[in-house]
Order: C-alpha cells, then structure tokens, then sequence
C-alpha cells in the first residue's frame, strides 16, 4: 500500500473553509471533476477539513477504499500540511504520500469571477492527483539533542530565561558583552505603573543568576562565531580581559579607592557621563559580578607603564590584578540558543532642532533616570548642569518615534515612562511640569489609572508636536531660560513655554550591530531592524532557524512585564526542545547523486544554511541533511542536475505543469 508500486488508489477532498473558498469556487463541481480524474477512487467536499470530523473523514476513506494517495484542496499548506499528513499517519498512510494544493490563497482570495475561479480550482487539483502519483514514502529522521542552551544578553529577558531553565534542571550558559548583567532596567529608578524600586525587584534576580549551580555566567564576553544546527550547535565565546582574576577577587572594591588618576578626568558611561570615574571601576553598587574591571584606554599603566601601582598594593596578598591577562576564546555545544540582545535608545542629536548636545539642560530620559535615583551621580537630587533647581520641566514625548524622518514605529514605553518622570520630577523638585504629546498611549494593566494621578497631581499635558527647543528670548520672562515652541492642537495656536529643563523621551531603536548579530545566529530582520519572529501569532519568540528563539526588545519595543513573558516563552520553547531529546528532520531535503556531480561547487557557494560541502578527495559535494531546510537552492542551481530535493523531484515537477495545462 505504501511502497508506491500498483495502481494508484487516490482521495481527493475539497474544503468550503466556511465561506472562504466556498463563496467563490464551486466545491461540488470541483469535487464532482476530481471524481472523473484516473486514479481517483473517491472525491468528497466537506465544510471544515481540518477539523475532527474531517479529518476522521479522511482516515475512515483511507481505510475503506485503501487508498494509497490522498489530495486536499484547501487552504494554504504552511498552515494544515502537518494536520493533513498527521491524519494520514493515523490511518496508517505514509505522511508524504499526502499533497496539498491551495484553492483559498491561491485562487478563491484573488478572484471574484465565480466560474473561472471554479475552473482554476479544478485546474490546480488535476495537478496535484499527477503529481501525488510521483510522491515516494519518505520517514523522518531523528536527530540527537544536547542538553545546555546558551542565552546571549544579560538584561531581565535574559536573566528570566536563564533563572527559568535552571530552575527547570538544565544547564545555561548566560554571556553578556557588558561587565555586569542587569542591562537598561539597571539604570531605572522605578517601574511604571506601580513605582517599585527597579532595583529591588531586578538586583535578587541577578544574585540568583551568579549563584545559581545550573548557570554558568560570563561577562566581558561576547558570542564570536556559531556552527551546527538546531540540538547540536558548537558556539564560540571570546571571553575579554577584565585584568581581574575572578577566581580570587572577594570585591571589596580597596583597588578602586586606591587608583591613582586625575579627579574628573573619565567619563562615566553607566551614568551616561554625569559622572567620573576611575580607570578602574565598578559599573553600579549592585553589579553581579561584584568585580571591578579596568579600561585599558584610561589606566596609565597600559597607556605609559609608569603607574604606582597602587591597586596591586591595595589588593595584597590576593593578587587578584593581572594587567597580562589576554583574551580567551572558549568553545561550547548546546543544544538552543536565545537571543536576548536588548535595544537601543534614539540619538536625539539626529533631531537638531530638539537642543540636545547643545543646550547642556537638555536632557534624555535615561539621564534624567540617573538623576532621581538615589544611586546616581547627584544621589537622587534633580539639579541641572549648571547646579540650579529646576522649577519649571518639559517632557517632549516621540523624540525618534513615529516620525516619517527618524522611526516611524511607536516605541510602547514613551508614554508611560515620561508620564513615570513627570511624577519623580515633581516628587523631587515640585517643579510645574509639561508633557508636551502627540497621542497618550496607555494601553495596559494600571496605565490608565496612573494617567489619571498624573493628571490629578497638576501635571500639564499639551497636545501637539514640539516644533523646536531654544534659548531665543522674546520677551523677559524667556531670559536665560530654554524655550519650547509647539502648537498646541487642542487650543489651535502655536504657544511658548519658557522652561528651566527639558526632557527627551527617545524611542527604542535595534542594536547598532543587529546586522552583524542577525548574521551570526543565521536569522532575520523585520524592515525596522528587529529580529524577525517566525510568526507574529502563532510563533512569536521563534524564528525562522531551528533551535534559536528571541526574547525581549531585540524582536520589537516592549515593556519589562512583556520583556519578562517574552523571555519565559522562549525559555519554554528551549526547554521543550532539550527535554524531548531529539529533533525530527523532514525530509524533504536535498541529496546529491554523485554519479551524475561533476565537482564544480556551485551549490556549496548558493547555500544560505551551510549545508552543502565538497570533498577534496572525492571531489563530489554533499548535503548534511541536519542544516539542509529545503529551499531548493542548490537543485536549481546544479548545472548537472545531480541535486535532488525529496518532494520537488523533476517527474513531480513537470507532470504538476502539465495536470495545470491539460484543461487548456
């Protein structure tokens, strides 16, 4: 029955899909037509195929008529294949034995004549009963799955993931490029809507990431190269010189109090330069690992060698300071990677017209985050540059999103965390605040309510988008203070704001090294820049490579409990993958007929997934079937057409063409 050998015994089923298909195409004629087909034992048409009654439709019909094909006319089969040859396999009918041909996507969607449609359909399943005749039972093979995941991105997406699988009994190897984990949530004050200490609820996590026995952490660190496929990938991490030895380093910071440096001299990066630092430094006080790191850039002993070494003195006995150390690269096996690479923020200096970088109180939000926390360079007092109070503060809303000039996304978080810094601002300085918007988006649990006590607290919110920020006085109340110009849409007039400080509530934009990341892990982006999920429904942290999932605002902008559900999703799906032990290739992949290979290389070079190799000593090329995903690439390139593709086989192919063109 299964072997392809005597008399084709064919089922063709023609689905109404409600009104989808039944509204345009006639699927009585269709079915009706299909009957008269050779090689057809059965023709049927059903209201909904896919569903349990019309699946057990097909398995009874499979089992009466002993029917060795089976042609569904539906929809399309990137959504019901699997339903289809999954209901065929429970008949006992070898799953590739089965062909679909789409009449909704493909015709019923893109045509109104009803009688033409009607044709067409009849058309594309003549087709697909040649074609079917030509199908060889194919199986499945398996594929051995190692056990640990590595997760690339140290923020709360990847924290989460990582705490999630090692709290599930797998081993995880977490690796942050940044000295310390924590990523942006590090530098909040609090969280909106509830206003919890963004610290509190984030620095137990990252304790319990270093501490965790099922974590192996590595900061300073960076994923430099990946091999393999989906259950069997060999990565590769190179590990940068803290000129610490982690080993030995207990933290208590006596290095950093004893460096010898010019007071002011070295910008602090984690305070976004509204602080100093040393040459060497701890990121923040909650930094895990709670290790200094020295910047070879600014520490005098790598730019003259001429240093006291006064760090060396203060650490002892433990020498836990090793200015030799180098870089090292280590190699891993695992079996799923998630990508958790955060986002980064608009540069409002792309927005001239703003102020920033010329105005010294104009500031951006994460700036300003520093500012009120109480961990930050002024310890948590609102001052400007210039040493003053702020009395009177304007929060410009949009600053790189939804802009046909910059971004035109919308960034998700603006609204909620301007409305957040609106409350800090006046809760430090009660300074008269103005949220300059082009729409309030609220969207979620509590938002609103807290929108509502902003408004109750005497926040003002003009509508309108800010035309320009300046220091041009027009009149006496304007002197020596900063000028916001917007027309304000709910008055309908144009209007000046005389204020002491200025806000710029910047978007979320991808990673400047998105491409290169993109490349690295062999998957996609969407045309903003961000990671592409498979599916934006049903597939949301998956991608289009096997075994890598996403997490956070690497796949779109996003908020700390969405970044955080995210991150258990993908967590959830690495997970389903090691704990089954191994992966199902299908098999319609690609195989090389070496009699006919002529040794030219063609397909090794067009191969977009690596799968395809050449022997210097058979001089042949061969398809590893675990990174072949059946694009056909290499089958339609090979000029000796000694490339085969299970499934697309040339016969298949050809007498498809002619099932089309008999009727014309």
């Amino acid at each position: 029955m299964f072997d392809g050998n005597g008399a084709p015994r064919i089922g063709v089923y023609v689905c109404h899909c409600g009104t989808n298909i039944a509204a345009v195409v006639d699927v009585y004629a269709v079915a009706a037509a299909a009957a008269k087909i050779p090689g057809v034992v059965v023709a049927r048409e059903y209201k909904y195929l896919c569903s349990d009654p019309g699946q057990e439709l097909i398995q009874n019909d499979i089992r009466e008529y002993k029917l060795n094909r089976v042609v569904v006319a539906s929809c399309s089969p990137h959504l019901h294949e699997a339903t289809f040859r999954a209901a065929a396999l429970a008949a006992g009918l070898n799953p590739f034995l089965v062909q679909m041909t789409n009449i909704r996507e493909h015709d019923s969607w893109v045509h109104a004549d009803r009688r033409a449609a009607t044709e067409k359909a009849k058309d594309l399943v003549r087709a697909a009963v040649r074609r079917v005749q030509r199908h060889r039972p194919l199986e499945r093979a398996r594929i051995g799955v190692h056990p640990e995941v590595l997760i690339v991105g140290g923020g709360i997406a990847g924290i989460h993931a990582a705490l999630s699988l090692a709290n599930a009994g797998r081993h995880v190897y977490l690796v942050e490029r940044e000295p310390t984990i924590g990523g942006h949530m590090a530098q909040f004050d609090k969280t909106f809507p509830t206003l919890d200490c963004a610290a509190c609820i984030l620095t137990p996590k990252m304790s319990a990431v270093k501490a965790h026995p099922n974590i192996t952490l590595w900061t300073y660190s960076e994923v430099t190269g990946v091999e393999g496929y989906v259950g069997n990938y060999s990565v590769e991490v190179t590990r940068y010189p803290r000129y610490i030895r982690e080993e030995l380093c207990t933290g208590c910071l006596e290095c950093v109090e004893a460096c010898v440096y010019k007071e002011g001299r070295f910008a602090d990066e984690f305070n976004y330069g509204l602080a100093k630092r040393k040459p060497i430094f701890l990121p923040f006080p909650q930094a895990v690992p709670q290790m200094p790191v020295v910047d070879p850039e600014t520490c005098i002993q790598f730019k003259s060698g001429k240093c006291k070494k006064t760090c060396l003195q203060a650490c002892g006995e433990r020498r836990a300071i090793d200015f030799t150390q180098k870089e090292q690269i280590c190699r891993i096996q695992v079996g799923a990677i998630i990508v958790a690479t955060g986002f980064r923020t608009f540069d409002p200096r792309r927005t001239p017209y703003y102020g920033y970088g010329v105005y010294p109180n104009v500031y951006t939000a994460l700036e300003v985050e520093r500012l009120v926390n109480a961990s930050g360079p002024t310890g948590g007092r609102v001052i400007l540059r210039d040493g003053r109070r702020p009395r009177t503060v304007g929060i410009v809303h949009c600053v790189g999103s939804r802009d046909e000039k910059t971004n035109r996304w919308c960034s998700r978080v603006c609204c909620m965390y301007s409305l957040k810094l609106a409350h800090l601002i006046k809760e430090h300085t009660e300074a008269e605040v103005f949220n300059f918007y082009i729409d309030i988006r609220t969207p979620g649990k509590g938002f609103e309510e807290f929108y509502q006590r902003l408004l109750n607290e005497g926040v003002h919110f003009i509508r309108g988008r800010v035309a320009e920020v300046t220091d041009w006085a027009l009149d006496p109340t304007e002197e020596g203070r900063l000028v916001i110009r917007v027309e304000d849409t709910l008055l309908g007039t144009v209007r000046r704001i005389p204020v002491d400080m200025v806000v710029l509530a910047t978007g979320l934009e991808p990673r400047e090294d998105a491409q290169e990341v993109r490349r690295r892990f062999n998957i996609t982006c969407s045309t903003e820049g961000f990671f592409l999920e498979r599916h934006p429904k049903l597939a949301p942290v998956s991608t289009f490579t096997d075994g890598v999932f996403l997490a956070g605002c690497c796949q779109g902008p996003k908020d700390i409990p969405d970044t955080v559900a995210q991150a258990g999703a993908a967590a959830m799906e690495a997970l389903a993958l090691i704990d089954k032990g191994y992966v199902e290739q299908e098999p319609d992949i690609a195989w090389v007929d070496e009699e006919l290979c002529s040794g030219c290389k063609t397909c090794s070079a067009l191969c977009p997934y690596g799968a395809v190799s050449f022997s210097e000593a058979t001089l042949r090329a061969s398809v590893n079937p675990a990174l072949c995903k059946g694009c056909g690439t290499c089958a339609a390139a090979c000029p000796s057409g000694a490339i085969i593709q299970n499934l697309f086989e040339d016969e298949q192919i050809f007498v498809e063409i002619q099932g089309v063109l008999a009727h014309a």
